[in-house]
């Protein structure tokens, strides 16, 4: 009798678990997109914003690997397309626009990896310092933004 009930009472914890997972994931499945999206653009706006105004952390680092700009022209110019993007993932029509804009972008913020290994890297390849850290983050950002452009296609 003790193993029945103590049966029972495990169906009845694997149902509840069952009925809570079911709930999640289907909001998740109505809303996780969205989320994502929004996600995004303050991401993209909040970064770029400080890039405009000359409070990013990364202006160091992108100075050194766009030596070939004034950074006082380049940097709020990235800030300024950063912001573009995240406004992009605000208004739904122009979201297939935005992840061009960002997939872009997000080539450019690779070529440090490999103009200052010696910053990006405290023992290439396989220990990335804090710097190459921040970079290799932006594969989140890149999958995001795929994720997100399955959903707001073209003419839809």
């Amino acid at each position: 009798m003790h193993y029945t009930i103590k049966k029972t009472l495990s169906k009845q914890k694997t149902l509840a678990f069952q009925d809570v997972h079911h709930l999640l994931t289907s909001s998740l499945e109505k809303y996780g997109i969205d989320m994502m999206r929004i996600a995004l653009a303050i991401v993209f706006i909040w970064f770029g914003a400080l890039k405009m105004v000359g409070m990013s952390p990364a202006q160091l680092l992108i100075e050194k690997t766009i030596y070939w700009f004034s950074p006082k022209v380049f940097v709020p110019f990235l800030g300024f397309w950063e912001v573009c993007i995240g406004l992009g993932f605000l208004i739904k029509r122009f979201v297939p626009y935005t992840v061009f804009l960002l997939l872009f972008h997000m080539m450019g913020t690779f070529l440090p990896m490999f103009i200052l290994r010696d910053i990006c890297f405290d023992a290439f390849p396989f220990c990335p310092s804090m710097e190459g850290q921040y970079i290799i983050k932006n594969l989140v950002l890149i999958a995001g933004a795929l994720a997100v452009a399955g959903k707001y296609k073209l003419g839809e």
